[in-house]
């Protein structure tokens, strides 16, 4: 069996209090369990929980994926427990640094490095292997394969689709829609729209064979025309492309930090009075609930 839950459903940075206990206040982190194995997507302020709930069950073996490099998917790692203690076996993959394309583990080295953090990466105490991903790559993990695609976002961001016994799951990470950078009538916008159009196909087909699409939903419309460039969708956006792509289930995560529950029921109220019978089932994502695929 596959399945899923979320341990963290912010974007930017975690939101805690009264006002976002339904939905949740940690930043992004999924466990995936493909039967008794273990999948983590993003090392944000839900991997500490998550970290704690794993402890009591040591040691551990699992496989974590990060999307990419923003704190808010990061800042988390240091204080995963399992890191800490001889036994456990963690492999990590994750974006190279764009700048000089250096591995992972390097981009990991300059979080853990003084004065930001007071232990290193090499004195981490768990058996832990890094990759460094690539575009439209296709890992064996001996249990399940996940397939790498290249975002759309300010940091290399890598959606991961996991295919388990027949079902498929995708997480997009951060993304913002593909764009035309040039105004119609500029001498580029033509060629730069073919770019555009052939970019979000990809998308589309890569989704084709998809059961779950868990999708950077932090704006709505009204806001998304103040934050263009900043590297993610809306509910709108989301929900057009599990339409094209024909998936039937949509989780809808990276809510707005300033985002209370009241005001996400209200969006997910809207939403089914908009969307209700397009033929997506769609779910705003919550801390805390086991999801099957």
């Amino acid at each position: 069996m596959m399945r899923f839950r979320f341990w963290g459903t912010r974007g930017s940075m975690p939101a805690p209090g009264p006002e976002t206990l339904r939905y949740g206040g940690n930043t992004t982190c999924l466990e995936v369990r493909c039967d008794d194995r273990l999948i983590i997507h993003d090392g944000g302020s839900g991997i500490r929980p998550l970290g704690l709930e794993l402890a009591r069950s040591m040691p551990i073996d699992c496989d974590i994926f990060i999307s990419h490099t923003h704190w808010d998917h990061i800042h988390g790692l240091p204080f995963f427990v399992p890191l800490f203690v001889p036994g456990n076996s963690i492999r990590i993959y994750g974006p190279p640094n764009p700048v000089d394309l250096a591995g992972v583990e390097e981009v990991l080295d300059k979080q853990l490095a003084y004065p930001h953090f007071p232990v290193r990466r090499d004195e981490l105490a768990a058996n832990i292997e890094y990759a460094t991903l690539k575009d439209h790559q296709v890992i064996d993990l001996g249990f399940a394969t996940a397939s790498t695609l290249l975002m759309n976002h300010p940091a290399m961001n890598f959606g991961i689709k996991l295919k388990y016994k027949g079902k498929v799951f995708f997480f997009t990470g951060d993304h913002e829609p593909f764009g035309n950078i040039y105004e119609p009538g500029d001498a580029g916008y033509e060629e730069y729209d073919n770019i555009v159009c052939e970019r979000r196909q990809g998308l589309v087909d890569f989704l084709a064979d998809v059961d779950v699409l868990v999708a950077d939903s932090q704006y709505t419309d009204q806001e998304y025309e103040t934050k263009k460039g900043w590297g993610h969708s809306t509910f709108r956006q989301n929900l057009e492309l599990a339409m094209e792509a024909g998936v039937k289930r949509l989780y809808l995560t990276h809510h707005e930090t300033t985002r209370t529950d009241v005001e996400l029921d209200a969006i997910w109220d809207g939403l089914q009075a908009e969307w209700g019978g397009c033929g997506v089932e769609i779910h705003l994502a919550r801390e805390g609930v086991w999801f099957d695929i």
